[in-house]
């Protein structure tokens, strides 16, 4: 007996999710050599000092941003407007989370409106 009551060609495909998984990835790696090539030699070296990543699969776009120590948390903080500028080039809305050296803390949570480049 069928264990499904839709035939097998109505069937979503089983590889179907490890695609989407898969895709996302290359997504993500695409996003963030695209992201570091946007950025200024001085933006690179502050990325470089930290761990991030672009999380695709969520909306809006989402880059995430862990900082090691506190010098490196206090440049990132003072490269906001920066950062916020070049990530506007991949979304009109997007988040930055970035988080500082002490993890028992809450991200700093910054949402990216469209908004002219007059107001940023």
């Amino acid at each position: 007996m069928n264990k499904y009551p839709l035939p097998a060609d109505d069937l979503p495909p089983t590889g179907a999710p490890i695609l989407n998984e898969l895709f996302y990835r290359q997504l993500e790696e695409a996003t963030c050599r695209r992201f570091y090539q946007a950025c200024g030699p001085i933006m690179r070296v502050l990325l470089s000092n930290c761990h991030w990543y672009f999380k695709i699969n969520t909306s809006p776009l989402m880059l995430l941003i862990i900082c090691y120590d506190i010098e490196s948390y206090l440049h990132i903080v003072d490269a906001i407007p920066q950062l916020i500028k070049k990530l506007k080039q991949f979304s009109n809305k997007a988040k930055i989370h970035l988080f500082s050296a002490d993890y028992k803390e809450e991200p700093w949570k910054i949402e990216i409106e469209e908004t002219s480049d007059d107001e940023a």
